[in-house]
């Protein structure tokens, strides 16, 4: 795979790239549609955040991180094109797997591993009782925290919709107060993206 150089010299596969391994990873159309269109979604989210905020992120990366994180969920489908809810807490690890395996830098994986929820300490691994190894699991430059943070605003339930900031803290504050600070540090690091937009675009309700 032929890659180029952000400007904080990571190598990262263009769009086109990165839409080729979704479709090679896809086990059915749906699946392809379904996360793709997040990951589109979410780095439209990225991009907003971004627009009319001085930063000194690199663009490239937060874009191919934003377009790879999910990419993760393909592994999760069974042979009979259903996603495996039960485990889906797996998906960032098993998209680290797999653009490990694929050659990609570490710097790229990490958007996979490090974007769940408001990110997963050791501690969360073991209260929670999660299927992964014991571990940090946390954003930790702005690049990842901005992709981590992005994907907050938008949902793959069926069917998908965007979530508002309110809402999204009144669903994360079962796992601990820690996490909603966390969030509210990102909501005043990155400010909130106006969702009418893409809703409107996508035809996605927000909630």
């Amino acid at each position: 795979m032929s890659i180029g150089i952000t400007g904080s010299g990571t190598r990262v596969p263009t769009d086109s790239q990165i839409r080729a391994l979704h479709e090679r990873f896809a086990p059915t159309p749906d699946a392809f549609e379904l996360v793709y269109t997040h990951c589109r979604i979410v780095c439209e989210l990225a991009e907003q955040l971004l627009a009319n905020r001085e930063h000194s992120l690199d663009v490239e990366l937060v874009r191919a991180g934003c377009l790879l994180h999910d990419i993760g969920v393909y592994r999760l489908y069974d042979s009979s094109g259903r996603l495996e809810q039960g485990n889906y807490v797996r998906h960032g690890l098993l998209g680290h797997e797999l653009l490990r395996d694929l050659g990609l830098p570490e710097s790229l994986c990490r958007f996979c591993s490090c974007h769940t929820g408001m990110g997963l300490s050791r501690e969360d691994v073991v209260r929670q009782r999660l299927p992964i190894p014991v571990d940090d699991y946390l954003a930790e430059s702005d690049e990842e925290r901005l992709v981590m943070y992005a994907d907050k605003f938008h949902s793959k339930r069926n069917p998908p919709v965007f979530v508002s900031a309110a809402t999204y803290v009144s669903g994360v504050r079962q796992f601990g107060r820690d996490k909603v600070d966390r969030f509210a540090e990102m909501v005043e690091q990155f400010g909130e993206p106006d969702l009418t937009p893409l809703a409107n675009d996508y035809r996605h309700i927000i909630v």
